[in-house]
């Protein structure tokens, strides 16, 4: 006698949803689900969280190169680019970096300070890579806010030390902004943002020029100029209320400035600020703000 066959489940019985595979429900119960491959989350977590680390350090090695910058171009207008120390005339490079290129800013020969005082460079270094993380936008935008920063770091630093923005720092920045913007506008923005920005960097530079050649020492000067070309293009690409803002903050972080270092008695009317570290900080703030 053939035994009898167990009996085969209902056509249209429907199988068992294994917990955490698309119901809202099971999920919250049942956790999250567990890589198919031994130790595969493990290390994709490990390796996401060592990003911030990597890219930080990557960051501060620029440091060297930033303070030799400011260090070589930070001389009165006119007078030559320095190469070396102020006090004892010791050569200063990349070939020894330590410590006179390091955030303790000594010469290894007198000791006497060099360039940018300690830590401002990587403080600022580290402000840098805190914008470039929380700005919002692509890789190319992203690439194109980090070179500006590079360049704008110690153009802020000469400019606060000895009012002067050097033409081999302030063209780079705006030549490496615009390529930038136009690589990115080609791979995914579209022409519009580009043309934008590239007449707002040109529109606001004239405008400075402008001021210099009608006002004289009471415009902006040559140098400011020609760090707008920059400013103007990163500013513009976002949009022409970006760029509004952009002056606004810029102006307004000047003026109160001003005004409080004549109510401390620290300036004249007569005095003159240098411009760039506001216009640097405004775009900054912008950039923060906006995008």
């Amino acid at each position: 006698m053939t035994a009898p066959r167990p009996s085969a489940a209902p056509v249209d019985a429907v199988p068992a949803r294994p917990a955490g595979r698309g119901d809202p429900d099971q999920d919250a119960l049942a956790g999250p689900v567990a890589s198919s491959e031994p130790g595969e989350g493990v290390t994709r977590r490990s390796g996401e969280s060592a990003r911030p680390g990597v890219r930080l350090l990557a960051g501060l090695a620029v440091g060297p190169l930033l303070r030799l910058a400011v260090a070589r171009y930070a001389v009165p207008p006119g007078s030559a680019d320095r190469a070396g120390c102020a006090r004892c005339g010791a050569r200063i490079g990349l070939d020894r970096p330590l410590p006179a290129l390091g955030p303790a800013a000594r010469c290894p020969g007198c000791r006497g300070r060099v360039g940018a005082p300690p830590g401002v460079v990587e403080a600022a270094l580290v402000v840098a890579l805190v914008v470039v993380a929380l700005v919002d936008g692509s890789v190319g935008e992203r690439l194109t806010v980090a070179w500006w920063l590079a360049w704008a770091v110690p153009l802020a630093l000469i400019d606060a030390a000895v009012h002067r923005l050097p033409d081999r720092l302030s063209y780079p920045a705006a030549a490496g902004t615009w390529a930038l913007l136009g690589l990115t506008a080609l791979t995914s923005a579209g022409p519009a943002p580009w043309l934008r920005a590239t007449v707002a960097g040109v529109g606001l530079a004239l405008g400075f020029a402008a001021t210099t050649l009608l006002l004289g020492r009471r415009g902006f000067g040559l140098g400011d100029a020609k760090l707008a070309l920059s400013v103007g293009a990163l500013l513009g690409w976002y949009g022409w209320p970006v760029l509004v803002v952009g002056l606004v903050l810029t102006f307004t972080l000047s003026a109160l400035t001003a005004l409080a270092l004549l109510a401390t008695r620290r300036a004249r009317w007569s005095s003159h600020l240098p411009f760039g570290p506001f216009l640097i900080a405004g775009t900054t703030l912008t950039l923060l703000l906006t995008t």
